[in-house]
């Protein structure tokens, strides 16, 4: 079981880096809305990494978002509040992009967006390594 679980962690890593890679690409090929779903996406399964090493498990959005933020940054103080500052606006950027049918991001804001999400991924990344 327990190597089950690392692998699903190791998996969950694997995508969250390989979706930063797309949304480099994206951004490259200015599909601006496309690189904005895809760094969210980076931090959903870095986190999902997360929570697969506690053992939290769920399929909804805001509930893992809820969950980092209460036990990772409130409860146990692990991460900064920066982290959640920067999933609440990759996820913000998300909805608007997916589903706001006027909303035109701007480069600029992707480019600080892209080096945020690496940033997050890498600081969530280190930590669970260090703890497995």
């Amino acid at each position: 079981m327990e190597q089950n679980k690392r692998v699903l962690i190791y998996n969950a890593i694997d995508k969250s880096e390989k979706a930063i890679l797309v949304a480099i690409s994206n951004f490259d090929n200015g599909y601006y809305s496309a690189c904005q779903n895809r760094l969210y996406y980076a931090v959903f399964y870095v986190v999902s990494a997360l929570a697969y090493k506690d053992g939290f498990i769920t399929s909804k959005h805001a509930q893992l978002m809820g969950w980092f933020n209460r036990e990772y940054i409130y409860k146990n103080k692990i991460f900064d509040e920066k982290l959640f500052r920067i999933y609440k606006e990759v996820f913000t950027d998300r909805q608007k992009s997916d589903y706001d049918f006027m909303y035109e991001p701007l480069p600029e804001d992707i480019e600080k967006s892209i080096d945020e999400t690496k940033f997050f991924v890498k600081q969530v990344k280190d930590y669970i390594i260090q703890a497995l």
